[in-house]
């Protein structure tokens, strides 16, 4: 282990995607594709000046000096990988995390935080993608395509994800896996609804995402104190808030786009009424009118407050 970098390393592991599933399929072909799958990344790597930390099972894990040699090397992996004559025609793919921390060299290797952050933003990729930490990013230059903020299982903060994007590479696959998104972060949010319970189950799925809630109210009067106490990004109002259940929170909603205009409005409803919703989409900037049902899709329900804060629509 004495050759291995210390101080700032760059981490990359490598796994072999739906391993279980290969050898299930292909008995035993299996091991002939785990060898050549690792006489590959090994050639890949090692030209970049990656060292060969760890091969256990289906993964391996490197050390670099150079952020920028990690990244090289995992692309070159990769197309290496997508040029390579499968046993029994199976479909080989490895997904590549890539890390830059300083981990604790020891007689046995590298621990530590860092070690972890890599396991999980690979488990995090798909086959084919090579993903990369915000400190490996902030070395690499431009050649990233940012994937949000997730938080990752066992890790207290929310990692900024960015896909690397090389020629010869795919660009696009499905969401990250195994990570909650912070699309909230940033985003502070007050919440109005009588119902205490609407209330609580909102709040705990914006926390999830992110958000900043900074604020619960139980009547329109409220909401507008607290808006001018936090100076939120954005407000959720219910259209239906006391004393009369009619329109006050549609009411509250024009007051706050009035008086604070930086501030995103959210609207829930609890059924369709259109003329409530074509009143405040008259000027879309910044406004969204969503059913409450929408709220299930945490995703989506995510996204729609994200982009009302940003100024946009829902």
């Amino acid at each position: 282990m004495s050759t291995l970098p210390e101080g700032t390393v760059t981490l990359v592991l490598t796994d072999v995607e739906r391993s279980t599933r290969l050898l299930q399929t292909h008995g035993d072909a299996y091991g002939g594709m785990i060898a050549l799958a690792r006489a590959v990344l090994r050639e890949a790597l090692t030209a970049h000046g990656g060292h060969e930390v760890d091969a256990g099972g289906d993964q391996m894990l490197w050390a670099f000096a150079a952020a920028s040699d990690a990244v090289a090397g995992a692309a070159d992996a990769q197309r290496h990988l997508d040029d390579t004559e499968w046993p029994g025609d199976a479909d080989v793919r490895v997904r590549i995390g890539v890390h830059t921390g300083t981990p604790v060299l020891t007689d046995d290797g590298y621990v530590g935080l860092d070690l972890v952050r890599v396991n999980r933003l690979t488990a995090a990729a798909h086959g084919r993608q090579i993903v990369l930490s915000d400190t490996t990013t902030a070395l690499v230059g431009e050649r990233i395509r940012p994937l949000g903020h997730h938080r990752f299982p066992g890790l207290d903060q929310p990692e900024q994800v960015s896909q690397l994007v090389a020629d010869g590479l795919p660009r696009d696959f499905p969401p990250l896996r195994n990570t909650v998104s912070q699309l909230g972060a940033g985003v502070k949010v007050v919440i109005a609804d009588d119902s205490v319970l609407v209330r609580e189950g909102i709040a705990r799925l914006l926390e999830e995402a992110g958000f900043d809630v900074v604020a619960q109210s139980g009547s329109s009067e409220d909401l507008l104190r607290h808006v001018g106490m936090h100076r939120p990004n954005a407000v959720i109002v219910d259209v239906r808030m006391p004393p009369t259940f009619t329109n006050e929170g549609l009411v509250a909603a024009g007051e706050i786009r009035r008086r604070w205009p930086d501030v995103g409005v959210l609207v829930l409803s609890q059924v369709v009424e259109a003329g409530y919703a074509a009143d405040l989409l008259s000027s879309p900037e910044g406004v969204g009118y969503l059913l409450k049902d929408r709220v299930g899709d945490v995703e989506e329900f995510a996204n729609s407050l994200r982009r009302i804060a940003e100024g946009g629509s829902a």
